[in-house]
């Protein structure tokens, strides 16, 4: 699935889930360093659990964030 974010600099976030699993992540735009280091964590956590640690994350000032927005796509997926 394709995820089109909402209020970060990164533009969408591609994200597969099998059983509940996190098997892809890739951020598309956004601090490089920071996407791959937060896509390689959650890969192999379940969904749940990812969605409990990133959801509500705040970039700034900005009432969301590329981890948040993460949150909100594994939502929709599960």
């Amino acid at each position: 699935m394709t995820y089109k974010t909402k209020g970060t600099c990164s533009q969408a976030i591609d994200v597969e889930v099998e059983n509940g699993i996190i098997t892809h992540v890739k951020f598309i735009g956004g601090c490089n360093g920071n996407t791959q280091g937060v896509a390689a964590l959650v890969t192999g956590m379940k969904a749940t659990d990812a969605i409990e640690k990133l959801e509500g994350i705040q970039c700034g000032m900005r009432p969301t964030s590329c981890p948040d927005q993460l949150a909100k796509a594994l939502k929709e997926l599960i």
